[in-house]
Order: structure tokens, then C-alpha cells, then sequence
């Protein structure tokens, strides 16, 4: 993590994405052999990931639907009900002049 910023970085979420994968993995008992061929991912780009963190988004949603993780990402770019909220009271409909 960058120590000047209290965001995370892409490469911090890699990082993190392929530790908590690999950790989940082994607590459900699967192999990567085995969770290849439940998923429909290669082998080679699961071991990759967990390597380097670096995967097609399709095959990390396979990854995600096969370990029972697949809803965290229904809400990846979900709009809030507040920003919605903040959206309709600003915007140019709603505005009196």
C-alpha cells in the first residue's frame, strides 16, 4: 500500500484478491486440479493467479461462482442509494432556478 495515501492501490488489491482466493481454496478442501476442472479455468491460469494475481475477469468470476463468492461481485459497480439520492437532488430536473 502506498504509505502516502489510506486508499489501496490496484496492486494492493491483487495482492490481497490472490491471498484471500488461495486461503478460500484450501479452507473448502479443493486442489487446484480440482477447482480447475469444477470451474472450466486451466490449471496453469490458476496457478498463475495465485502467483502473480493476474487472471481474465471471466475466469476470476468461474473462480468466484465455483467458491461460493460470486454475489460480492453483483454489487462491484451497484450505485449506492445514497449517491442516487445526492444524483436526483442535483440534477438539472429537480433544480428550481
Amino acid at each position: 500500500m502506498n504509505p502516502y495515501s489510506l486508499h489501496k492501490t490496484p496492486s494492493d488489491v491483487l495482492a490481497l484478491t490472490k491471498i484471500h482466493h488461495k486461503a478460500l481454496r484450501r479452507k473448502l478442501g479443493l486442489t487446484q486440479a480440482v477447482l480447475a476442472d469444477k470451474s472450466g479455468v486451466s490449471l496453469g491460469s490458476i496457478k498463475r493467479f495465485e502467483r502473480t494475481g493476474q487472471i481474465s475477469f471471466e475466469n476470476l468470476l468461474s473462480l468466484a461462482h465455483i467458491l461460493g463468492r460470486i454475489a460480492d461481485f453483483e454489487q462491484l459497480f451497484q450505485i449506492s442509494n445514497e449517491l442516487e439520492e445526492a444524483e436526483r437532488l442535483f440534477s438539472d430536473k429537480t433544480r428550481r432556478l
